[in-house]
């Protein structure tokens, strides 16, 4: 599983791979955690607003910041 996150570095993005790391850690699952600063790979995600988190290629959220449960709700 790769979970990432993009942003351009901003506490809201530190914020959201914070949460990210926390919610691979309690559901006790093998997932790549990452941080995508690179504007050229954040907008081949169409997106609208930072922070992003995209979960295998999927956007699960954008312009927000998901706590660590909706997360695992995600990765379980």
């Amino acid at each position: 599983m790769k979970l990432e996150i993009l942003g351009m570095g901003c506490m809201k993005c530190k914020k959201l791979y914070d949460n990210a790391k926390k919610a691979v850690e309690e559901a006790g699952i093998q997932a790549e955690v990452l941080k995508v600063e690179d504007i050229n790979k954040i907008t081949e995600y169409e997106l609208m607003a930072t922070p992003a988190l995209v979960i295998d290629g999927e956007v699960k959220a954008s312009g927000r910041i998901p706590g660590s449960d909706e997360i695992k709700k995600w990765i379980s």
